[in-house]
């Protein structure tokens, strides 16, 4: 994973000092130095880790501890602040125009993941109430055209192309006429990439401009690139003028430092980071919620609203009924179960709950929860009522049928059963689904400091 590193480096280091009653001036050197090669080894600039240890270094020795606070605890707080503030201090939006269509641009080199990108981006804006139109600006790459309509298809988005013509500015004209006729009020054009940079493919993306007018160029980076996606994004900015960066392949095996350096190099925001291979998997990028990660503290916000977007109201309510009826079974469980999948892997949402990262040898198998689906699967309609009817024979049975074993079978009734204890605790607490997804402060929830 992005920053997995830095992370448990940066980690160790506040663990250290997050205690101490009284920092010494030695002991703010030492801690700095740590820092300092930890972000070298993610990749960092050195000019931006120079500029970031002697800002830190400033503000600890000439700032008064609060009283609130340890003086560990204050160095802690110092270091958090100036990691957002290095990637980029507050989350930046899409600037969708009053007249639309909204016109956005995607460029950058070729295997960055445009393409995708601008699958998941159309996603992410119907999800928003938008209603987008692909553009296939690609008209190089082999059967790029047919990737973005591939895309398309499976996301039930449409997608322009003309494969009759290799002019990309009359064939984003020709789209924007087709997004105004059809009420398409975001037009996403995928432009076509190189292997480096050279002058063609810039001249081309200029041209595009200067004729289409986008209200926004995102360039679409490969995070583990490393110092090189900095390098791209700094070409891209002062040739063409980007309006922002979408970080792909967040989720690989990365050292995170183009995150941390590509916004002070080239002054442009990060928006969006694809944090996995589903359509779903792209994220408004956050500088508070991914230096939390990064520091340990979590990201409880991101698990809410993964909630808010995966689980549906109507269905808590009447899950709700049936538990205070005590009739839960395992139709309901494996109904909760897929909506839970739908939020992402379980290893990378325990990683956003505080805390959790900090339990050594903490490992979630996600196939565990393929192997529960399987042995339900397995039952018939009655078994799924009432476990209680689960005899030695009919275990064996569901065993075979799943591919698991009758140990298996028995682990997994005792945890239902535990679940169907719960559940009935929970009676008391009238309109308790209902309550808790609705009484979620989240600006509280923002200062909370774990």
């Amino acid at each position: 994973m992005a920053f997995e590193g830095l992370s448990s480096r940066l980690q160790e280091i506040t663990r250290k000092i997050k205690g101490k009653a009284r920092i010494t001036e030695s002991d703010l050197k030492e801690m700095l130095r740590e820092v300092k090669l930890a972000l070298l080894e993610a990749d960092v600039n050195y000019k931006i880790v120079k500029e970031f240890i002697a800002t830190i270094q400033e503000k600890a020795l000439g700032q008064d501890v609060l009283k609130s606070l340890t003086p560990g605890q204050q160095v802690i707080k110092i270091v958090k602040d100036e990691m957002v503030e290095l990637l980029g201090g507050t989350e930046s939006k899409i600037n969708f125009t009053p007249n639309p269509p909204t016109i956005i641009m995607l460029v950058g080199l070729q295997g960055s993941g445009k393409t995708t990108t601008a699958g998941k981006l159309a996603n992410y804006l119907r999800k928003q109430g938008k209603n987008p139109l692909l553009v296939a600006c690609d008209v190089y790459r082999p059967a790029a055209i047919k990737q973005l309509q591939v895309v398309g298809k499976q996301l039930n988005i449409p997608v322009f192309a003309n494969e009759e013509t290799k002019d990309v500015v009359k064939i984003s004209k020709q789209a924007i006429s087709t997004a105004i006729s059809k009420l398409n009020d975001v037009v996403i054009l995928d432009t076509a990439g190189r292997l480096h940079i050279d002058e063609a493919l810039m001249e081309e993306l200029k041209s595009l401009k200067a004729n289409v007018k986008p209200h926004e160029i995102l360039l679409v980076v490969d995070a583990m690139t490393g110092q090189d996606a900095v390098n791209v994004a700094q070409s891209f900015n002062d040739a063409l003028g980007i309006d922002g960066v979408v970080l792909t392949k967040l989720d690989g095996d990365t050292r995170g430092g183009a995150a941390l350096s590509v916004k002070k190099v080239t002054g442009k925001p990060i928006k969006f980071a694809a944090t996995g291979e589903k359509m779903s998997d792209l994220e408004v990028f956050h500088p508070d919620r991914m230096t939390s990660r990064i520091l340990g503290m979590g990201d409880i916000l991101s698990v809410i609203e993964k909630a808010e977007e995966t689980f549906d109201l109507e269905q808590a309510e009447a899950l709700e009924k049936k538990m205070r009826k005590n009739e839960f079974d395992l139709d309901d469980y494996l109904t909760q179960l897929r909506q839970v999948k739908k939020m992402g892997s379980f290893s990378s949402l325990l990683k956003l709950i505080p805390g959790m990262n900090q339990i050594k040898d903490l490992k979630v198998d996600d196939k565990e929860f393929v192997k529960i689906e399987a042995i339900i699967c397995s039952m018939t309609k009655a078994e799924k009522r009432n476990v209680k009817l689960l005899n030695a024979s009919r275990r064996q049975r569901i065993a075979n049928g799943s591919g698991t074993s009758v140990q298996d079978i028995n682990k997994f009734i005792k945890s239902f059963e535990m679940t169907q204890k719960m559940m009935k605790q929970m009676q008391s607490n009238k309109g308790g689904m209902k309550k808790l997804m609705n009484s979620i402060d989240k600006d509280a929830l923002k200062d909370l400091k774990f």
